[in-house]
Parts: C-alpha cells; structure tokens; sequence
C-alpha cells in the first residue's frame, strides 16, 4: 500500500506537500506541456498585483555558483487579466490554486486581498511581504514588527479563506517575526525569500542586472533556509511552508523533518522542468523503504540531540 502524502495548511488540504514557488512557475501553463499538473500539492502563482507591472529593466536574471540572482521586478499581469486570462485554464486541474499577491501600500494589499478572497477557483492567498527587488518603504513591511503586525492583521480581516505569509530572511530573529504573524490570524507562513545579492562584470565595473542587486536563490542559501524554518516551526504553531534551494527530495525532506508541513520548489523549476513531479516520487519512495505510511510521522522529527558522528 502506498503513503499517504496528504498534509493540510489551515483549511487547505493538500494531496502532498510539494508546491511550486511564487515567481517560478508563471502561470501554471507554462509548465504544463512538461509534467502533469495533477500531481501537485498545488501551485503559487508569480507575485499579482491590482495593476499590470513592467517589472525591472533588463538583464534581470544571472547564474551564479550553486544558484541564481533575479530581478524581475514582480512584473504580472494585473488581477483583472488574471481572472480573465490564465485562472479559467487552471481550474481544469484537481490541484490546489494559491495566489501570491502584493501592493504598493497596505491600501492595496487589502484591496487585492479582498478580491482575490471572493474570487472562486483561487483556493488560498500567499501574501508577499518579503521581495528583496522593491523600493525601501515597501520593503520595510517585512522587517518591521509593528508594520507586519498591522498590514496582517488588516489584511487578514478582509480574507476568508487560508492566508499564508511569505517571510523575509533579512531579519535578526525570523521567528519573532512569525510569532507575531500567528498572533494576527494568519493560517500559514511560507520561509524564505531570496536574500538581496550582486555579482559585478570586472570588465564592465558594473552590475550584470539591470538594476545594481537582485535576490539570490537556489541551492547555495538551501542550509540557510532549512535552519530558518526550523526556527521558526518551533515558533509557531501554524503551518509551515519551507523554501529554499530544494532541487530533490532529500532536499525536501530535510524541511518535512525540521518541522515544515509543506515545500515550495522555486529555481530547480528553471534547471529541471519535471522537478517537482520527481521530488514528490522520490519522497514516496523514501517513505515506502522507511517503512513510513504517512508523510505527517516523519513531518518535525528531527533529532535535535547533538551529533558527534562528523567530529
């Protein structure tokens, strides 16, 4: 008999805890030519705002050692264009759809929230808080403990449905800042963003970006990030969605036995067009030769007693 890999995020069940990380995966229909979507725990959509952006001038992405720098910009399509456009296509799947989402000021993040709240097709909300390429006043939301604590708290009483909260790595306690995200009604934190980043061409004397930084991702910042969650999950008592270089399974495993209940995978996206499907097998197959039944027995079971075996 197989596992069962079914997790759940405040109200939102997943069929496996494996999903795609905002800003990644387009739309859902870029990926769909190459793996079945299906077979996602479900998909986060790129960073929607009430109004089309441009995003960031180009160059806007660099390959750099074990990872990557972007600087898109949180460039989208709009709320409207959205609906119209691209959720009819993937409400065709038996796969849970959440809607990362931003503004330019809380007005706007309640605005959007509100509306995505009542819009069926989208079963959950990620709200962004945490980009590394925006302007400093928006930034501050996501490092500042009484900006956060307000613009959730706002925002939370506008939505009804699961509202998850993308957190910034570039703070000095990052449970802290969850803690008080729990405390204003969130169901769920997703942990971490990229961290800002710069890689400078030595003939040029410039930036390869278009813009001087952008935010770093991929597996060079995956240790960073699996610390963090497990910081953080054992903050909390909400879900926790772990990010964060996972590009195979036993990277994604490291965050389920840390604590996390779920995974996004976000640059293996760019590298491997069929990671998260494999990621999701090879998690099966570890369980299965574990003799593990159910996904949630290994989910927080990290042995935190010391570890003489490397010294």
């Amino acid at each position: 008999m197989k596992p069962s890999l079914k997790v759940k995020i405040g109200s939102l069940e997943l069929k496996n805890p494996v999903l795609t990380a905002s800003g990644t995966f387009g739309y859902g229909l870029e990926y769909s030519q190459f793996i079945d979507l299906n077979l996602l725990g479900g998909i986060i959509i790129k960073g929607l705002s009430l109004k089309p952006k441009k995003g960031n001038p180009p160059p806007r992405i660099y390959e750099t050692p074990c990872g990557m720098l972007n600087s898109i910009g949180l460039q989208n399509i709009g709320y409207e264009a959205f609906v119209k456009e691209k959720l009819p296509f993937l409400r065709k799947f038996n796969t849970k759809i959440v809607v990362n989402f931003f503004g330019e000021n809380l007005d706007e993040y309640i605005e959007i929230a509100n509306k995505l709240s009542k819009t069926d097709g989208v079963d959950a909300l990620e709200m962004n808080i945490s980009c590394p390429n925006k302007e400093t006043k928006w930034r501050k939301m996501g490092t500042e403990p009484e900006l956060l604590r307000k613009a959730v708290k706002e925002v939370r009483a506008v939505v009804n449905k699961t509202l998850i909260v993308k957190l910034t790595p570039q703070v000095t306690d990052i449970a802290y800042m969850a803690k008080i995200v729990e405390d204003e009604g969130a169901d769920a934190v997703s942990l971490i963003n990229t961290f800002p980043a710069m890689v400078v061409d030595i003939k040029t004397r410039s930036s390869v970006l278009g813009t001087l930084t952008g935010g770093l991702s991929g597996p060079a910042i995956r240790p960073i990030a699996v610390r963090a969650t497990w910081e953080v999950c054992k903050a909390v008592k909400i879900p926790v969605i772990g990010i964060g270089g996972i590009v195979d399974y036993s990277d994604a495993l490291q965050f389920l036995i840390v604590g996390a209940k779920a995974v996004a995978v976000g640059t293996a996206n760019f590298i491997n067009p069929y990671a998260t499907v494999e990621i999701i097998e090879g998690i099966e197959r570890f369980l299965i030769e574990e003799g593990i039944n159910n996904i949630n027995d290994i989910i927080g079971s990290i042995n935190e007693k010391a570890n003489n075996a490397y010294n």
